[in-house]
């Protein structure tokens, strides 16, 4: 019997944003006691919460999230799991021996940092990232999905910074989703060999450059 594990963060008013990014901002717009119905107005940028990055999130010229295939955002699962690094530690190809071996087109490999303990304090920041070399070693497998707990698969604490691994996997067509949590029980049956299935459909925006979604997976 399998069992689905919500991988995604709730998303509420003021909550954590990637820096320079917009507010987010939840409220009422109509009430039902007054309008007959219940309905929020939303204010927030596309890559708030758990999200997905398209290519065109780092270059106009690559494609946009309504011109990439649905397969992208659904798939089976291997971890790579890299929980223990230090504090802005870089994820090296040694780092993921393991799991390139395991990966592969239609895959999708998911970076169990343990960075999500740190969600809603000064420390989420400080994640580790993927390097260049790393995230090229990534697509030379055929894989066109990573995902990750953390704010990005890039440093958060480098003002400036060109984004490499960004630039690597979505030069190579390959979306990267962000701000996962709860990845322990994703891990653990990972590594007890049991199947593990994600899912990471984005809410449907037209010329995006990404979009949240309920990042949820299904252990076999």
């Amino acid at each position: 019997m399998s069992t689905l594990v919500d991988l995604s963060v709730p998303v509420f008013t003021g909550m954590p944003v990637y820096p320079g990014d917009p507010e987010v901002s939840i409220a009422p717009a109509l009430r039902a006691a007054e309008d007959g119905v219940n309905v929020l107005r939303l204010h927030l940028g596309s890559q708030s919460g758990t999200h997905v990055d398209a290519p065109f999130h780092v270059d106009d010229g690559w494609p946009t999230l309504e011109g990439l295939p649905l397969d992208l955002f659904t798939g089976p699962a291997v971890v790579a799991d890299v929980r223990g690094l230090a504090p802005a530690a870089a994820i090296t190809p040694d780092h993921l021996s393991a799991a390139l071996p395991r990966l592969g087109p239609g895959v999708i490999l998911v970076l169990c940092t343990g960075w999500a303990a740190h969600w809603e304090t000064d420390r989420y920041l400080a994640h580790p990232w993927l390097t260049a070399e790393a995230a090229q070693a990534v697509v030379d497998t055929g894989t066109r999905t990573v995902a990750v707990d953390a704010l990005s698969v890039d440093p958060s604490l480098e003002p400036g910074s060109t984004l490499p691994a960004h630039r690597v996997l979505c030069g190579a067509g390959a979306v990267i989703a962000e701000n996962l949590t709860n990845l322990d029980p994703v891990a653990e049956a990972d590594a007890a060999g049991r199947p593990v299935e994600l899912s990471l459909f984005p809410v449907r925006l037209t010329a995006a450059d990404g979009a949240p979604v309920r990042a949820v997976a299904r252990l076999g």
